[in-house]
């Protein structure tokens, strides 16, 4: 089959974004949310006993989890201005559900825009988990290469999915103010030290984002701070509302679930036997679109908490599209997608034996 172009794929017929669908999309992801807090509620002020309440709260958590994931997912949309017809109902909306799982929209959605400009060159973009070209594990010690395969075990999902979603947003913003307290105290001491009293009020030191994807510029800052004091005010209420060790093992329990199930399926679409894996100098961003990310055929009902995210290799090619015509998109052009790869729940597992490139041999291959 010869080498297809963009102007192979039908495209624009799928650009059209419609702001009611949108619209609904969010009604039918957050009503949900709030109607099963207010079960979760009435559930704890039932008069069963724990192992009663234990027992209703399984699927609570199961539902709960499949809904944080669907609302990342439209998140993910407005991070792409896919989802809303303007920009700025874009940007308000990935705000509004940026903190529904506790993480800043705009500076996620930077990163994730790098992603997409790389895929499939790992020279450049090393995958969710920071993938080791071999040379480089091949230089670690024999500690180190035991330590890096434990780190990349797909059971780190669960401490990382926690991570992701519940410490890195609020680790990341003290570290920033500790940093910078500490750099303005130490540029204060050096005046003082100097006797520059009248250079006391001009400071120099500046915001150092610990991360880098978050707090890289003044915008992106002031959205992690303005999202960790939502999100905290709102952790309080449901505190004093559920009971603090409830809701705080509860609602943690959820985003690591979710944030497990999200950072999984980011995985098995890049990480895979026959990956798209090449370095700078060879790479093709068209292949890597759909030669680099798989897609999942999975049922149906999961793909909707998945905002359709499954037909990847079209989302690749064109990340304006928007999720709700993706699937017509990737079924118009199928008959192109034939190297794409397709991948069934019960691939998951292999996927996560691919975590070393080869950038010799341009693949990702298992730890021998």
């Amino acid at each position: 089959m010869p080498k297809v172009n963009r102007s192979s794929f039908l495209i624009k017929p799928f650009l059209k974004r419609n702001n009611f669908r949108a619209f609904l999309q969010i009604a039918s992801t957050i009503f949900p949310i709030i109607c099963i807090w207010l079960i979760v509620y009435q559930i704890l002020n039932q008069p069963f006993s724990s192992l009663i309440k234990g027992f209703l709260l399984i699927p609570i958590i199961f539902l709960l989890t499949l809904f944080s994931s669907r609302t990342f997912s439209l998140m993910h949309d407005c991070g792409h201005n896919s989802l809303f017809a303007k920009r700025k109902l874009n940007r308000f909306f990935g705000f509004l559900l940026g903190l529904v799982n506790g993480i800043p929209h705009k500076s996620w959605s930077i990163d994730h825009a790098f992603h997409h400009r790389n895929n499939g060159n790992w020279e450049i973009y090393k995958g969710p988990i920071d993938v080791l070209s071999l040379e480089e594990y091949n230089k670690l010690t024999k500690r180190e290469q035991i330590f890096y395969k434990v780190t990349r075990n797909w059971l780190m999902l669960f401490p990382g999915g926690f991570f992701y979603l519940v410490l890195k947003p609020r680790l990341g913003l003290i570290i920033i103010i500790f940093n910078f307290t500490k750099d303005v105290l130490e540029e204060i001491f050096i005046k003082i030290k100097n006797r520059e009293i009248s250079k006391l009020l001009a400071i120099n030191s500046r915001v150092k984002p610990p991360f880098s994807d978050y707090g890289d510029n003044f915008s992106e800052l002031c959205e992690l701070i303005i999202n960790n004091i939502i999100v905290i005010i709102g952790w309080f209420f449901m505190c004093k509302w559920l009971g603090l060790v409830f809701f705080l093992s509860f609602y943690s329990l959820v985003l690591t679930l979710s944030a497990a199930i999200l950072i999984c399926v980011f995985f098995v679409q890049h990480n895979y036997e026959n990956a798209y894996a090449k370095n700078s100098k060879n790479w093709d961003i068209i292949d890597g679109a759909i030669l680099g990310s798989s897609n999942l055929d999975i049922p149906n009902w999961l793909n909707w908490f998945l905002a359709d995210i499954s037909f990847h290799s079209i989302h690749h090619l064109c990340e304006r599209i928007p999720n709700y015509n993706l699937r017509a998109c990737h079924k118009a052009n199928i008959h192109l997608l034939q190297k794409s790869k397709f991948l069934k729940l019960t691939d998951f597992p292999n996927c996560f034996k691919y975590i070393i490139w080869d950038n010799k041999n341009e693949k990702l291959i298992p730890i021998s």
